[in-house]
């Protein structure tokens, strides 16, 4: 059966989703949480700091990027495991890679966060 949900109804729809996705994230991932109160904790000093508004954005866009990983590592980390607790190589790449893109996540938020305070506090 075709789904015929269109238009608003659709968008309030998939926002639930959306919100569901959040809730489960902060529930059941300290990773996420962890990084979720770090972030907004960079954000309210990118939104304190005296800086241009592209700045702004490259800071607080630098951080939201990790919890948009983070939030992917997850489901990752879900499917894998609804499959089974068994251990396969795949499984394990699969969760390492998602580990790794979190990983690369940080270190450019770091690095955007260094460079652009870097020459700010110059």
């Amino acid at each position: 059966m075709a789904n015929n949900v269109t238009g608003l109804v659709r968008i309030i729809k998939a926002a639930g989703y959306s919100w569901q996705g959040l809730r489960a994230a902060w529930q059941h991932e300290a990773a996420f949480r962890q990084e979720a109160v770090m972030a907004l904790v960079a954000i309210v000093i990118a939104c304190w700091l005296d800086i241009d508004a592209v700045t702004r954005v490259m800071l607080i866009g630098s951080v939201a990027l990790v919890m948009i990983v983070e939030i992917l590592n997850s489901a990752i980390e879900a499917v894998v495991d609804r499959i089974g607790n068994e251990f396969h190589p795949l499984a394990g790449r699969a969760k390492d890679m998602g580990s790794a893109a979190v990983l690369l996540s940080i270190i450019l938020a770091l690095f955007v966060w260094v460079t652009l305070l870097w020459s700010y506090l110059r």
